[in-house]
């Protein structure tokens, strides 16, 4: 499980684990911790830039690999893009390589809904024109095609996994490592009621929604854990690659995030309407049929009560 240290990955590896599945976790803790690393797997520390440490790994006798490992904040890809070239397709083909060689014949990818960009229409299915808005969903879209290759050439399988916006912790409350430096809403709210920032900014509230201000699918990272584990499951038994979208298929506004987050944490949460930020749709909800047709799979803890919940539980010991 290579990148199984960070946020999501901890909670994939967690997932696996519970399932009866042998997991050996590969990251480097640039953004991983090590408090994330599950009991019962196995820990090597290791950079996707190091093929030889890679190959080494994935000769252990894998029968598959889940690449969770990649830059992934969308504004910062657009102003440093040698960084996401780097990490999210130099240090991929690295991982994919590796794989081959060790004659690793199922691949799991955490890919974005940001390879669709700007939606023509909602909800987005995995039919929708694929043009991506940010250096970051351009990378995670060139993986998919370089997997797609792969499959062609080495007979490797893939499940390209499009999360929408992932959110909450560990349902359980076992996995509690906070994400370092997060740029997404549901963190940077935490942040703000724990005090570990002044406040935060909501850009703009002049939509056409509700009240205002943006719509977004948030899917709960327990929901993503089980899309792995099924995605793996679908692949390994029928022999064939899948593109399936994970998400809620409900929107939640950053009205309705920050008023949910006021009332479970009982803070104030101070916030600032400031303007727009460009390229910013005002809704973006997923359709999520073809991971329930193929795969079985829904969201379960993805209401927002739950979302907000549990983020408070990992939070709220640094308030």
């Amino acid at each position: 499980m290579v990148g199984g240290a960070g946020y999501i990955g901890s909670h994939v590896a967690k997932e696996f684990l519970e399932r009866g599945h042998g997991v050996t976790v590969f990251d480097n803790l640039s953004s991983g911790l090590r408090e994330n690393i599950v009991p019962g797997s196995v820990f090597v520390h290791g950079d996707i830039h190091d093929y030889a440490a890679l190959a080494q790994t994935m000769g252990g006798g894998f029968d598959a690999v889940v690449h969770l490992a990649a830059s992934k904040a969308a504004g910062e890809s657009m102003l440093n893009p040698e960084k996401y070239s780097r990490n999210n397709i130099s240090g991929t083909v690295n991982i994919i390589n590796a794989a081959s060689e060790a004659g690793i014949g199922n691949v799991v990818f955490s890919s974005s809904a940001a390879v669709y960009g700007e939606p023509e229409y909602l909800p987005v299915d995995e039919l929708h024109p694929t043009n991506p808005e940010n250096y970051y969903g351009f990378t995670k879209l060139e993986t998919e095609r370089i997997l797609g290759w792969y499959e062609k050439l080495r007979g490797i399988r893939c499940a390209c996994l499009r999360y929408f916006n992932a959110a909450g912790y560990d349902v359980k409350g076992k996995l509690k490592g906070l994400e370092l430096n997060p740029a997404n809403l549901l963190p940077v709210v935490m942040e703000a009621a724990c005090g570990m920032r002044p406040g935060l900014r909501i850009f703009g509230n002049d939509y056409d929604t509700p009240d205002g201000t943006c719509i977004r699918d948030y899917i709960h990272v327990s929901d993503l854990a089980s899309g792995h584990a099924a995605a793996l499951d679908y692949i390994s038994k029928t022999g064939k690659s899948i593109t399936v979208n994970l998400g809620s298929e409900t929107g939640s506004s950053v009205t309705e995030i920050v008023e949910a987050a006021r009332r479970i944490t009982g803070r104030p949460i101070p916030s600032k309407t400031v303007g727009r930020r460009p390229g910013d749709p005002a809704k973006l909800t997923a359709s999520s049929a073809l991971a329930r047709e193929l795969l079985g799979w829904e969201a379960r803890h993805s209401d927002l009560d739950t979302l907000v919940g549990t983020s408070w539980e990992a939070y709220k010991a640094k308030a």
